[in-house]
């Protein structure tokens, strides 16, 4: 009970005490606006899903680069414009539905990740464990301002295709019929949400920034209509994430990023029930 007993100790020392905990601190408030913003249209338009595929997606670039020396990011970059290229291909010319098109990338670009990683030259690979599960307390100032600039560009972009974006989540045809081109603006949903989780896999790992790209997202829709109110209130639950996961994981020794990302998804589960708690019927006495 120590953060009831002695809060400063608990809640603020560590902060104050300790530049990784401050870098880490930024990181992930960097992390969770890119993916924030990014994912409060990805909750909107049910693609989760596809947010899923694009998180996993970078896997085979990380590995490879991580195998030929050469800078994971840029691995991710590739990997990732691979993945939205290649989704925007089959969902404009497979007859298979969007979500099986969907799945066959994201199987196949896992595997060929496994397959990379099982390879004699990956086993070794000291930096393979960080890009996967992240190391936000590891992260160098060019990292954060990497985070910085790909926040800058998420909020860029969600303002600059806002009308487009809230057409095109519930009225494709209608958004056709404006002008504003919904496959331009599909194209460029996927463009923001993978560069959000190669913004955001180091500091997170690219198999936990889901849980940032959805979490903070689906709780702010829970609480909030209006789509500014629910982007603001999800930057908000994400960090409320963020400060309790790294003070939890300072306190107890456990793996940052993924301390966070468990935080923000019980955060979204725990409203979910109060939630479900205040519109149960109430029993007749």
């Amino acid at each position: 009970m120590e953060f009831l007993t002695d809060p400063w100790t608990w809640w603020i020392e560590p902060f104050t005490a300790n530049v990784f905990m401050q870098r880490a601190l930024l990181a992930g408030l960097l992390a969770v606006v890119a993916t924030s913003v990014v994912g409060t249209w990805v909750v909107l338009r049910g693609m989760t899903f596809l947010g899923d595929a694009l998180a996993h997606g970078v896997l085979p670039g990380i590995a490879l680069a991580v195998v030929i020396g050469v800078s994971p990011t840029l691995g991710a970059l590739v990997a990732a414009a691979v993945m939205v290229g290649g989704v925007h291909v089959v969902r404009r010319h497979s007859p298979l539905p969007e979500d099986a098109s969907i799945g066959l990338l994201f199987v196949g670009m896992l595997a060929l990740a496994v397959v990379i990683v099982s390879a004699g030259a990956a086993a070794d690979a000291g930096d393979l464990h960080r890009v996967l599960f992240g190391s936000v307390t590891g992260l160098e100032a060019d990292d954060l301002w990497r985070q910085a600039i790909a926040a800058a560009i998420a909020v860029g972009g969600a303002i600059a295709f806002h009308r487009a974006f809230l057409v095109l989540t519930f009225d494709e045809t209608q958004a056709e019929l404006l002008g504003l081109r919904p496959r331009l603006a599909h194209l460029a949903l996927m463009g923001l949400v993978a560069m959000s989780v190669v913004a955001s896999f180091e500091a997170v790992g690219s198999l936990l920034v889901f849980a940032f790209l959805v979490a903070p997202p689906a709780t702010a829709v829970l609480v909030a209509r209006r789509i500014p109110l629910v982007m603001a209130t999800a930057v908000g639950v994400g960090s409320v994430a963020v400060v309790l996961g790294a003070l939890i994981s300072y306190h107890h020794d456990t793996a940052a990023g993924a301390t966070m990302a468990l935080v923000a998804v019980v955060l979204c589960f725990a409203v979910m029930g109060v939630q479900g708690l205040r519109n149960a019927p109430q029993v007749a006495r």
